[in-house]
């Protein structure tokens, strides 16, 4: 029996109070080739333990990430997470309230969100963080919106090296609000001339690094070539692992930083939920969106933690907030800060070396099976192969081998027939020799 708590009387009375003729109204901005016209070809509903069973058979089918040499990365990363980060973010301290508008009672949730905000403005070479945001993609369209506020400019120009799914949420974001976005075309090579895009409306360049090919970007000509022009420079990193290794985007003179947190402290999780990370220079700290907490006194003088600066929030603004994002990850936003601090900064450093030497050993063995080639002179942990043939079947034929080997470029931007022998390859610290030898031999083999 399905539960509707709604009669058909209180259905009309809604729809009457709103205009609406019927429900299908509602739908109406939606094009009717998008919209269903039968339901979903799915199977009756079903008893609890029968739907148990059916989806045990279809996980069955799967080869997880921790069940196979992996090697995939194009934006998501495996790296170990210890045992405690699960344990501590049950703790009761942190499980205060969801929404921390009363520090009264979410001091544990504040506490942590401003311990957040710390370690990504330190990993990221910036003055201020805010207290998280979706995901990479909304954080990277977030400022994109941040950046025509600041510069009252319309255009953001997008390097050819931005990851596609992000290049894809910016470009959708902004056309709703207005702005302008000039992607320049993909760069597999890593070589574009942005700097000459630049004019006099131009609001941001937005350029990732290391890019959604692995190369490791220089950003400060950009940022040299932004600021003469007027223009903001957003970095993207969607491995802030990297950050232990390379210069941080605020010693490149990026203004504002954006990325994915998830490979710490969060696990792939079949795509989601994943966290936003988001930083800027002090200059724009009005501007940015999503919650920051700041550390206070309370009336005893004991140290204690509130939200500040919420005129810029939506439960203030309304309309006129600096963004209509309306929660941040908390959980992924703990997880992410625990992991960070049972790192310490030694340790983020060491894990960093151990992911860029992984990833040197393993393109200098599968660079060795002929027709293989390295598309990158500098990477971190991930880089991109031309491979002899189509890297799509080469993928599954790895997968039927055991070895999770790797994105296909095609998977992430179809149509391009220059991108099909295209292989996005990523090595971590939880790779082992085996592992390697094991890729390599079967990429050999697939190759042959």
């Amino acid at each position: 029996m399905r539960y509707l708590p709604l009669t058909q009387s209180d259905r009309t009375d809604m729809l009457r109070t709103i205009g609406a003729a019927s429900i299908d109204d509602l739908f109406a901005d939606v094009p009717l080739a998008a919209r269903r016209s039968e339901p979903l070809d799915l199977p009756p509903h079903q008893g609890e333990i029968e739907v148990e069973r059916m989806l045990r058979t279809m996980a069955a089918k799967n080869l997880a990430a921790c069940d196979a040499p992996f090697f995939c990365g194009a934006g998501a990363y495996r790296h170990h997470i210890p045992a405690s980060v699960d344990h501590l973010i049950q703790r009761s301290e942190f499980l205060t309230s969801y929404t921390p508008y009363q520090p009264e009672i979410s001091q544990g949730t504040l506490q942590y969100l401003f311990e957040f905000q710390t370690q990504v403005a330190m990993l990221s070479g910036m003055d201020i963080a805010n207290a998280s945001m979706y995901d990479g993609a909304t954080a990277c369209a977030e400022a994109v919106l941040m950046a025509n506020r600041a510069t009252k400019r319309r255009t953001a120009i997008l390097s050819g090296g931005l990851h596609p799914q992000y290049r894809a949420v910016t470009e959708t974001t902004s056309h709703f609000a207005g702005g302008i976005v000039r992607a320049m075309a993909v760069a597999p090579d890593g070589v574009e001339d942005i700097i000459n895009a630049i004019d006099d409306d131009t609001a941001c360049i937005v350029v990732q690094t290391p890019d959604f090919f692995g190369h490791l970007r220089d950003l400060r000509p950009l940022a040299e070539a932004a600021h003469a022009r007027g223009a903001l420079l957003v970095a993207v990193t969607t491995e802030p692992l990297a950050l232990g290794a390379i210069l941080s985007p605020g010693e490149m003179g990026a203004d504002i930083f954006v990325g994915e947190g998830q490979s710490l402290g969060v696990g792939l999780n079949f795509g989601g939920p994943y966290l936003g990370l988001f930083a800027a220079r002090s200059a724009l700290q009005r501007q940015m969106p999503g919650r920051l907490c700041g550390e206070t006194v309370d009336a005893q003088g004991r140290r204690g933690y509130v939200l500040t600066l919420s005129a810029r929030e939506q439960h203030i603004r309304r309309e006129k907030a600096t963004s209509n994002i309306c929660t941040n990850s908390g959980l992924c936003c703990l997880a992410f800060t625990i992991h960070v601090a049972l790192l310490g900064e030694a340790g983020f450093t060491q894990l960093a070396l151990l992911n860029h030497q992984s990833a040197i050993v393993l393109a200098q063995a599968l660079t060795g099976i002929p027709g293989v080639t390295c598309l990158n002179e500098y990477f971190f942990n991930e880089f991109t192969l031309r491979l002899p043939k189509p890297s799509a079947p080469v993928v599954d034929a790895l997968a039927a081998k055991g070895i999770l080997g790797g994105v296909p470029v095609s998977r992430l931007i179809p149509g391009d027939p220059n991108l099909e022998n295209l292989l996005l390859v990523a090595a971590n610290e939880t790779n082992t020799d085996a592992d390697r030898a094991a890729f390599v031999a079967a990429l050999r083999e697939v190759l042959a």
